[in-house]
């Protein structure tokens, strides 16, 4: 298979997303918080599995169908882990958008449009690339990468799933205000929540390898662990906890991204 139907796939599910971003930015204008953006990420991705799985020609593949289960369960478990943490009742605006809505001034409008919303649309095409590589050709029948990045996807699955929790019980206890969780996932990896996250990504990806051209669907976990790593992930929640002591002594001694084993003062 050339790459060609890969990419007129991608070039329909562009406008897609296009369409659907725009919906949530005019949402977002209504409700006046910009943080329900994080709600649409993960729906956003179920969105693009749902439109493969419709325009797949003759039928869709048990490969397809398998990765657009698997997007489904991720991304309906962040969308609702983050609105029930966003939404709940007195729950103001997140911090970081609530600090660009201050700083953003009369441009607020225009750039909440191009640098939230058609950034993260523009995102969202690339990372899953993965699936739209499977949803262009059926390939041959399921074999040992499509197994191997099941086992990825699971591995990582549990470990974003598991980081969350473990986050959400220290957060619940009114004596940890104020203090860095350093327990459970969080003791190997200050992040356990984004590496869970990539994983999910590269396993897909590995997936994708099972179709000729199928190195293209690697661009997704590529660019999802740059994004986590080096730009919106790590960088953006670890900048204002910076030169705080109990901060300094958990970031000397854990590993940012992958799990590994503490480091000795």
């Amino acid at each position: 298979m050339t790459i060609d139907p890969i990419l007129q796939t991608a070039a329909s599910v562009a406008p897609l997303v296009f369409v659907y971003m725009i919906a949530w930015f005019v949402a977002a204008m209504i409700a006046r918080r910009n943080d329900i953006v994080d709600i649409a990420w993960g729906l956003g991705f179920i969105t693009i599995a749902v439109w493969l799985l419709m325009r797949a020609d003759p039928s869709p593949s048990a490969r397809l169908y398998i990765a657009s289960a698997l997007v489904f369960v991720w991304g309906a478990r962040l969308a609702w882990h983050i609105a029930r943490r966003n939404l709940r009742p007195g729950k103001t605006e997140d911090s970081r958008y609530a600090e660009w809505r201050r700083s953003w001034g009369r441009w607020f409008v225009p750039r909440s449009f191009f640098q939230i919303f058609m950034l993260q649309g523009v995102f969202m095409v690339f990372i899953s690339a993965p699936v739209q590589v499977m949803g262009s050709a059926v390939g041959p029948g399921l074999g040992v990468l499509d197994f191997a990045g099941i086992g990825v996807w699971v591995f990582g699955f549990m470990f974003e799933a598991v980081g969350d929790a473990q986050l959400a019980r220290f957060l619940a206890d009114p004596a940890n205000k104020g203090h860095i969780m350093d327990q459970g996932l969080w003791r190997f990896t200050r992040h356990p929540n984004y590496f869970g996250e990539a994983m999910m990504w590269w396993g897909l990806g590995i997936m994708a390898l099972s179709i000729t051209g199928g190195w293209f669907g690697l661009i997704g976990p590529i660019m999802i662990t740059w994004l986590l790593t080096k730009v919106s992930g790590i960088p953006l929640v670890e900048r204002p906890r910076e030169g705080k002591p109990e901060w300094e002594a958990y970031k000397a001694r854990t590993s940012a991204f992958l799990p590994l084993p503490v480091r000795k003062s």
